[in-house]
């Protein structure tokens, strides 16, 4: 049988502004079949996957009809994303073939069950009686089709049971009526080797994979060893291990032994495990190991685990409930970072100072302690420990960066006049990002072609906004809050608000001039939330207190709103991001009279995790198939915004042999980066200002959606078109075709980047309008 991609589309929709709905992530989840007389073989099954995969940590759905509250409950403990769902047992009650009382022929049919799953784009089905033995890596990555391994002792056209790997074209309704009608007809065969009503619907169409993948014990007979590179092993047949097993199978089962743990061991087995250990599974399972022992390494994993998910109470709370050994340096640097984040810098310090101590961790503390005096404003001692972490180690990068931070006079400390406006945002360091070094200037162009120290007052985002830094700005006519992504919640994490800001309330309230928020965006990754009621409490009292309150696109302004109270979501309107509008903003600007033959190529790799998923992979080889194609018409470029950027070109050389030119747009001026992009004819951009200063200049542009903001401003200007999916299964055709296809209609192209613009530029002016009146202009 052949199913066409696309087959899936009576499935329910997702929310219209769901994350993944928007970024194209793909949603993979494992899935089994569980009841009671087959829980001690899935609990083997969880630990099995857990300890062989410990970076991996999907949604795991369990279909069941009679589990115990108490055997729940032992699931739960060994995985934190169970996801239980009870089987329709009316399908199976209308079905020709099997008998009731048999668990291969109930598991037959109610594994049907999985195919009637909506909420995700891949799931991988697994039997109770199998053991994760190695990698599934090249199982999470398949994209296509419905895969499994071949039957071994019947015959090549049949899949063998247990191991699926299903994709979003068969998880749908078509697929399960044809399943259904095929169970009614009795048109099958079903015995306890094989999925009979899915092989009589597939007929030997599936993808074939290999048999480690699903290396059956009968192959083992005679008491043969497991092979090396198994990666999961199957108990076929009557006997299963935990019931005693059977005769000639001592090796094979001694692997499934290997995970015949305690919930205790378990824990400790998976913490001891090398490489990178799933956020979600450390957590969870850590927890209850380091309640229970108290280990200090422990507990210092789980507490990196949570402040790189930026929860930092969390962080703060389980290494503060353990006892930290003086020379155990690395916890000491763990909690240090967890305290400044929630603005316990005293006590911070004191945790820094004794990591210090430890040459293999001086070199960061020093730098955290230099962070931290440098947001108290204090310059002298933020160079003073600047400077011993680069003693330490000349080549550490975040010591050299306070350093050159702490050596320049602040903006915000020089003299200035009374008919300045104060302007909150990140000033971007040198080589830093290059969207985020434009934004600042670009949002004082909103108020007026003056955007120097005559007419503003810098308040740098990150500093402590204390007492000092209230009364210059109350010194000044108005408060601007702009530019840099300023509600996220771990760029530069701080306790007094919980986003960029680091203001308190009780300086928050006592601002007495204008306050105007001005195209902030909701910055959060797509799997990445606001978990602390700060950041609610802080965002909900800035809004009370401004004057206006502009977002720059309206999925921001929805995600805003669902925080605040009703009576303020008018107080919450849309004001787009300046960098859209440079050609109406910036005096004296004309349009290129000729524009380069070239496109550029942007790719970002902050929290690459969030950004990717299980598809980096595909998403390098299919840009390598773009790049081919579109470089056959044009000649394509990297432009990096930031140092990291350059990766795409590094790895597009290493995996597929493409070298493509790299310009390093981290070090432009702000000029620089506005003639760059205005003078070529295609912008291809993963990052939100990839596209936004791009298209602010007037050139077509193609978004790779890795973020909701991408989404976001490309439906604000009705075009949604301009972006694909950096997740789209067909993402180097798709790229290719829109891209020659802007290159061969460029002027239409362009013009119709101008009218778009147009429709921003009025809501701009209309603002522009409401700000002067505020002002008093």
């Amino acid at each position: 049988m052949t199913i066409t991609p696309g087959a899936a589309t009576t499935a329910s929709p997702a929310p219209a502004l769901s994350s993944d709905a928007l970024t194209g992530k793909r949603r993979v989840a494992f899935a089994a079949y569980v009841d009671e007389n087959y829980l001690p073989g899935f609990l083997a099954l969880l630990r099995s996957l857990a300890l062989s995969n410990p970076g991996v940590c999907e949604d795991f759905v369990v279909l069941h009809d009679d589990l115990r509250p108490g055997s729940i409950a032992r699931i739960r403990a060994l995985h934190p994303r169970i996801v239980l769902r009870r089987v329709n047992t009316e399908h199976y009650d209308t079905y020709k073939k099997g008998d009731q009382d048999n668990y291969l022929v109930r598991k037959a049919y109610f594994i049907l069950d999985v195919f009637r799953l909506r909420e995700y784009d891949t799931v991988i089905t697994l039997d109770t009686d199998m053991v994760v033995l190695g990698d599934l890596g090249e199982l999470l990555r398949l994209r296509e089709g419905l895969a499994a391994v071949p039957q071994f002792f019947y015959g090549q056209h049949k899949l063998n049971s247990g191991l699926l790997v299903i994709q979003r074209e068969y998880l749908s309704d078509a697929f399960c009526a044809e399943l259904d009608a095929t169970g009614r007809s009795g048109d099958y065969e079903l015995d306890k080797h094989d999925q009979g009503i899915l092989n009589a619907v597939l007929d030997g169409d599936f993808v074939r994979l290999d048999a480690r993948y699903n290396f059956v014990k009968r192959r083992l007979s005679g008491d043969l060893p497991v092979p090396d590179d198994t990666a999961i092993l199957h108990f076929t047949g009557r006997h299963k291990p935990w019931q005693g097993g059977e005769a000639g199978y001592g090796q094979a089962e001694d692997r499934w032994r290997e995970f015949e743990l305690s919930d205790a061991e378990f824990q400790a087995a998976y913490l001891a495990r090398s490489g990178t250990l799933h956020h979600d599974l450390l957590v969870h399972l850590g927890t209850l190991h380091v309640a229970r022992t108290g280990d200090v390494e422990s507990a210092r994993k789980v507490a990196a685990a949570h402040i790189a998910a930026g929860d930092y109470q969390d962080a703060v709370d389980i290494l503060s409930g353990v006892h930290i050994p003086l020379d155990e340096a690395w916890p000491h640097e763990v909690l240090g970072h967890a305290l400044m984040s929630v603005s316990r810098h005293e006590e911070a310090k004191a945790r820094l100072l004794l990591a210090a101590a430890a040459p293999n961790r001086a070199a960061t503390a020093y730098a955290r302690l230099a962070q931290m005096a440098w947001v108290h404003g204090d310059d002298a001692e933020s160079l003073r420990h600047a400077t011993a972490g680069i003693s330490v180690d000349p080549t550490h990068r975040s010591s050299r960066l306070w350093a050159q931070r702490a050596a320049s006079v602040p903006e915000q400390e020089l003299g200035g006049a009374e008919d300045q406006l104060a302007h909150v945002a990140f000033y971007m360091d040198r080589q830093g990002n290059a969207g985020d070094k434009l934004l600042p200037e670009t949002v004082r162009l909103g108020f007026g072609p003056d955007t120097t120290s005559r007419r503003w007052h810098s308040v740098h985002a990150h500093r402590l906004f204390d007492q000092a830094a209230l009364e210059r700005v109350n010194a000044r006519r108005g408060l601007v809050i702009g530019g840099g992504g300023l509600f996220i919640p771990d760029t530069m994490p701080n306790g007094n608000s919980a986003w960029q800001w680091n203001v308190p309330d009780a300086h928050l309230r006592a601002v007495d001039v204008p306050i105007m928020v001005y195209a902030v965006g909701f910055n959060a990754f797509d799997g990445q939330s606001y978990r602390a009621g700060r950041f609610r409490e802080s965002l909900r009292l800035l809004v009370e207190k401004s004057s206006f309150f502009g977002l720059r696109n309206h999925g921001s302004i929805a995600k805003v709103r669902a925080m605040l109270p009703d009576h303020l979501h008018d107080k919450v309107r849309f004001q787009p991001c300046p960098t859209t509008v440079s050609r109406q903003l910036v005096q004296g600007w004309t349009d290129p009279a000729e524009r380069e033959d070239t496109v550029l190529l942007n790719a970002a790799y902050d929290r690459a995790g969030l950004r990717f998923g299980h598809d980096y992979g595909h998403f390098l080889a299919e840009i390598a198939k773009a790049v081919r194609g579109i470089g056959a018409h044009t000649e394509v470029r990297c432009v990096a915004h930031s140092l990291d950027d350059e990766r795409i070109a590094f790895d597009l050389r290493r995996e597929h042999g493409i070298s493509l030119p790299v310009i390093p747009m981290y070090d432009f001026d702000n000029d620089g980066i506005r003639d760059l992009y205005a003078r070529t004819r295609l912008v291809i951009g993963m990052r939100g200002h990839a596209g936004m200063i791009p298209f602010g200049v007037g050139t077509p542009i193609i978004s790779l959606i890795s973020h909701p903001k991408m989404a976001y401003f490309l439906a604000d200007i009705e075009r949604p078109e301009w972006g694909v999916s950096v997740h789209d299964r067909n993402l180097g055709a798709v790229l290719t075709e829109r891209a020659t296809g802007i290159l061969d209609r460029h002027a239409a192209t362009v013009a119709d980047v101008h009218e778009r613009q147009q429709s921003l530029w009025k809501v701009t002016e209309a603002n522009a309008a409401d700000l002067r009146a505020i002002l008093g202009e």
